[in-house]
């Protein structure tokens, strides 16, 4: 089976069971109920209503080992454009307040569409089953925020550019596992522009075309700004009911 193929056959990550371990090792994913980007109308984060991000396929590359990866820089020997990755955590269930000691796992291919701990298959030919780049966990602070340092990502055919991310209570119990999409300015700049990116040219899949994010963009788009010679911040709001 092709990547491609998988990603059309509709398969949820809703079928994938969770594990749930304490925070300093909590492990395997599992998709949690539905979560979204949202507005807080309140004062600090404390009241308001906001929507539930969208919940997501995990994919067929999730972190096999998450609780082994507890950095903040998942850059590894990957190389690219300089890129900070700010994602907020709020509660729906305590009116969209920050969610603090949130689990969030992160992951994303390389430039070349490539990701870590797969390969040598159908679905990835090039093979690194044995390396762990632009994979990552971190627990949220007392505003429900992480912060990783990485790469842009690049692109692979049928998928628009996007991040994974999966959250888990402080218990170690799955809340959500979602995806991140990406303006599509922001990455016509960097694919056509920047150094060792341009060679594959722009995304061949839209934001509105992907099968993911087609009918939860709104949700699901980061804010991301910067440039090619400065590097990239993403800022996202992801909304859990915990």
């Amino acid at each position: 089976m092709e990547r491609k193929d998988f990603l059309r056959s509709g398969i949820s990550a809703l079928g994938i069971a969770a594990f749930v371990a304490p925070l300093a090792s909590s492990c395997k994913k599992d998709t949690g109920s539905g979560s979204s980007s949202g507005t807080d109308t309140g004062s600090g984060g404390t009241t308001g209503t906001c929507t539930s991000t969208s919940s997501e396929t995990e994919g067929p590359f999730p972190t096999k080992s998450p609780s082994s990866l507890v950095i903040t820089d998942i850059t590894s020997d990957r190389t690219g454009v300089p890129f900070t990755i700010k994602i907020t955590i709020q509660n729906k269930n305590n009116s969209c307040a920050a969610l603090a000691n949130a689990i969030v796992d992160i992951w994303h291919c390389d430039r070349d569409g490539y990701y870590s701990e797969y390969g040598g298959t159908s679905m990835q030919s090039v093979d690194f089953t044995s390396v762990h780049f632009l994979r990552g966990r971190q627990t949220t602070d007392s505003n429900g925020l992480v912060t990783f340092k990485s790469i842009f990502p690049g692109w692979y055919s049928s998928r628009a550019p996007h991040i994974h991310v999966h959250i888990y209570n402080a218990s170690g119990t799955s809340l959500l596992v979602t995806q991140i999409a990406f303006p599509t300015d922001v990455c016509n700049t960097v694919y056509t522009t920047a150094t060792n990116y341009y060679t594959k040219g722009t995304q061949d899949t839209s934001n509105a075309a992907d099968t993911v994010f087609s009918d939860s963009i709104a949700n699901e788009l980061a804010t991301v700004t910067g440039s090619v010679s400065a590097g990239y911040t993403l800022t996202h709001t992801i909304v859990v009911s915990a």
